[in-house]
């Protein structure tokens, strides 16, 4: 089921943002972002929540953890934008994917899209050299 994230389409109308969103972004803020808005459900070492591979009693997936032992770095950039603004619910209805519940609520109202990339930013920030490189090879490259 987890590598059914792989295919989700793009939101209708969304831009397609490019690995360069993420440089430049401020990961004090982005570190400040996640403890206050993130850490409750996917730890404050970005260790997410145990057995988060096995779905819980009401059918949903425990936070998966951010750090480089999870699979946030097999999504790109523009994915994970979605499932942290619109909620993996939501996301997963505007695909067509109704066989699947996620527990992500969407943070949309509580954060702006700029807080939402520093975000994303700090925890790629976290993540090992091989695994940012990984990661940055399935976003759009700019010129």
């Amino acid at each position: 089921m987890i590598r059914m994230f792989v295919a989700l389409a793009l939101v209708a109308g969304s831009p397609a943002w490019a690995d360069h969103e993420l440089e430049g972004r401020d990961l004090a803020k982005g570190e400040a972002g996640y403890a206050d808005n993130c850490a409750a459900c996917h730890g404050e070492q970005l260790e997410g929540q145990p057995n988060w591979r096995t779905p819980g009693e009401d059918g949903i997936l425990p936070a998966p953890p951010h750090d480089a032992s999870g699979h946030t770095w097999h999504h790109n950039n523009q994915l994970l934008f979605n499932y942290t603004k619109l909620g993996g619910q939501k996301l997963l209805e505007l695909n067509g994917i109704v066989d699947f519940k996620s527990g992500m609520p969407g943070f949309g109202e509580q954060l702006s899209d700029e807080e939402i990339w520093d975000i994303l930013a700090y925890i790629q920030s976290t993540w090992p050299a091989e695994v940012q490189k990984a990661n940055g090879e399935l976003n759009p490259k700019h010129e």
